[in-house]
């Protein structure tokens, strides 16, 4: 029998031991100091991998993971052309961890109406696959199908007062203004105000006219992997196959991924990490300092029992070990408390999204949960050994207790 466990487990489970004046509200405290520190690492790391996640799907969406375009271009919308043609999108799909390759033009221009004006990006892809993300942030009228449809999101349609089956003009400046006339064939909102204020979603063959190119010339080609986590092994082995080769039309090829694209958004997104670090020391020091102040009320409320036992030949270590079950059982408690509630906090919001945010703000209109079995799995783990370590030090208290000044003691 492990006989420090079975003390341990009476002292901190008997009614007797319970009711004990001094250790029962101190017990409760250090208990309800680990179960809030619970609940707010909980809550922190799944509030952060859900924003992170939620932000980077919206960019991937309108931009993909990875773009191969003109080695020539310079950063602007107006891009140079490179040969799309089915033999480069094949070779780029043979790519490990590459879901799709697909070819998409973009066309930087004005929209005019009669009350409005407001630039734009024109793009349109190659594949109907690709439009997935739109198709799923649809929320009137149906996606474009003939060559002078567009989607516009729901922002821009509130601003230029336009609906779906309304016309408007579009205006785009090279050597010469061209004027298009488009149909608004539905309207999409991803909350991600910086883009849905800019890209309006067109036809490809439509913005290779515009741009007076033939055949397989666009302005790149977007690469959608199954794996964010493999964005920079892909992007080497893309770079490797286009690098210092020039395409069919003599172009040189160059590779950017979408954190190269977007560096002042995800430069932020990687700032939550370092939040959420502060927050998660902060949490276990305070549930340390709830763990040492219980346990050692607890000691110094046990200290003729630990008098008497060392009378009886008990030795330090065994005390220790007594009360550093005891410390368990506490800190087993409070985590128990905590994840119920930090979990069920969790579960609430993702399926009914109580916690609202501001859209033009935060890029999401409710605050958004994602929580891995491993990253549940591991802060446990972590929060536990943590506390355990934390008790060593005050569990040496017992130590110090000598039997001949304690037996007496009341």
């Amino acid at each position: 029998m492990n006989t420090p466990y079975f003390i341990a487990q009476r002292l901190y489970f008997s009614e007797g031991t319970r009711g004990r004046k001094m250790s029962r509200p101190a017990v409760k405290v250090a208990v309800a100091g680990i179960a809030i520190g619970m609940v707010v690492m909980l809550c922190t790391i799944a509030i952060a991998i859900g924003f992170k996640r939620e932000v980077r799907n919206k960019i991937i969406g309108f931009g993909s993971h990875i773009q191969v375009v003109n080695f020539d271009n310079n950063n602007t919308y107006q891009m140079q052309p490179i040969c799309g043609n089915d033999s480069l999108l094949e070779v780029l799909r043979t790519v490990p961890y590459v879901k799709e390759a697909t070819t998409f033009c973009t066309k930087p221009g004005i929209i005019k109406t009669d009350d409005a004006f407001q630039g734009i990006v024109l793009k349109g892809r190659g594949s109907s696959r690709a439009d997935g993300f739109f198709r799923d942030n649809l929320v009137e009228g149906r996606l474009p199908e003939e060559q002078n449809e567009v989607l516009i999101s729901r922002t821009l349609s509130r601003q230029l007062k336009l609906q779906p089956g309304d016309r408007f003009y579009c205006y785009f400046i090279d050597q010469n203004v061209r004027a298009r006339r488009y149909t608004v064939s539905g309207l999409y909102d991803t909350r991600f105000s910086d883009y849905d204020n800019l890209f309006i979603i067109g036809n490809l063959q439509e913005i290779q006219r515009l741009s007076e190119w033939e055949g397989d010339e666009v302005s790149g080609i977007e690469i959608t992997l199954n794996d964010f986590g493999k964005l920079y092994e892909a992007a080497d082995m893309i770079y490797d196959l286009t690098a210092n080769r020039p395409d069919a039309d003599g172009h040189f090829l160059y590779t950017q991924t979408v954190e190269e694209l977007n560096s002042a958004i995800f430069s932020w997104l990687r700032l939550l990490d370092m939040n959420v670090v502060i927050i998660i020391i902060l949490m276990l020091c305070v549930s340390g300092l709830c763990i040492i102040s219980g346990l050692i009320i607890l000691i110094l409320d046990s200290i003729q029992l630990i008098g008497l036992m060392k009378a009886l030949g008990a030795t330090n270590r065994f005390l220790r070990k007594t009360f550093l079950y005891e410390a368990l059982f506490l800190i087993g408690k409070g985590m128990l408390w905590g994840n119920l509630a930090g979990v069920g906090f969790c579960l609430v919001q993702y399926f009914f999204h109580i916690v609202p945010l501001d859209p033009q703000t935060y890029y999401v209109s409710y605050v958004p949960i994602a929580l891995s079995p491993l990253s549940w799995l591991l802060l446990n783990l972590g929060t536990l050994a943590l506390s355990m370590l934390v008790v060593l030090g005050p569990s040496a208290i017992v130590s110090k207790i000598s039997p001949a000044k304690v037996m007496h003691f009341e």
